[in-house]
């Protein structure tokens, strides 16, 4: 008895479309894995936003190609190390989280929105000059919207904002433009409202990109 097995005398193009399929599903299992694994790597794991190295890449990607109309912001949680040590490290994870995402839902999915550490935040979007102080007071009022926590208690929280933009500051350098972003921040830390940058916040000192050397301040821009 022959035992052998009767293969179809032709092979039809959907047969070889199932046998070509069969070895690709492995390889396209691996890839969705490793671009996963590789977009981890590039975002902060407790709030999803880029982490500082890609967000700066992303950040002068933006001012390259649309500098006319951009501005670098950075946000400061005020009195975030008190909502840790009052209601745990827990609770101030779930701030952090809600800053980021309504940080996100401002700025739109054209920006560049990283988490620098801690908590700081930085964003580089366009921004259109006759709509900044409108768009930058919106971001404020989101940032004072209370915290809801998992176990239902309501946590007051706000930021400190401040902006810069090249068309004021003569430069798009990020670093520029994040320095004097943060000594504006500074300069109306807790007054509830964003500090757009002038050329005098881009001459402020500053140690590890913080401002220092203001007389009554410490390096962290802080009453002394």
């Amino acid at each position: 008895m022959n035992s052998a097995v009767r293969l179809p005398a032709r092979i039809g193009p959907r047969t070889l479309l199932i046998t070509a399929a069969v070895p690709l599903t492995g390889w396209a299992v691996h890839a969705a894995a490793l671009h996963k694994r590789l977009a981890a790597t590039r975002r902060d794991p407790l709030t999803g936003l880029l982490r500082r190295d890609t967000y700066t890449a992303s950040a002068r990607r933006l001012l390259a190609r649309h500098s006319d109309n951009t501005a670098v912001i950075m946000i400061d949680a005020d009195r975030f190390k008190a909502i840790n040590d009052s209601l745990g490290h827990a609770a101030g994870d779930t701030v952090l989280a809600s800053i980021a995402a309504r940080l996100t839902a401002w700025a739109g999915p054209r920006a560049a929105v990283g988490r620098l550490g801690g908590d700081e935040f930085a964003i580089a979007l366009q921004l259109n000059t006759d709509r900044r102080e409108q768009r930058l007071e919106q971001l404020v009022r989101m940032l004072h919207t209370p915290v809801v926590l998992d176990d239902g208690r309501t946590v007051d929280v706000a930021a400190s904002v401040g902006a810069a933009t090249p068309d004021v500051l003569g430069t798009r350098d990020l670093t520029r433009l994040q320095r004097a972003a943060d000594a504006a921040l500074y300069d109306g830390k807790h007054a509830g409202r964003a500090v757009l940058a002038t050329a005098a916040h881009a001459t402020v000192p500053s140690v590890n990109g913080r401002r220092a050397g203001r007389p009554g301040t410490t390096a962290w821009g802080q009453a002394a």
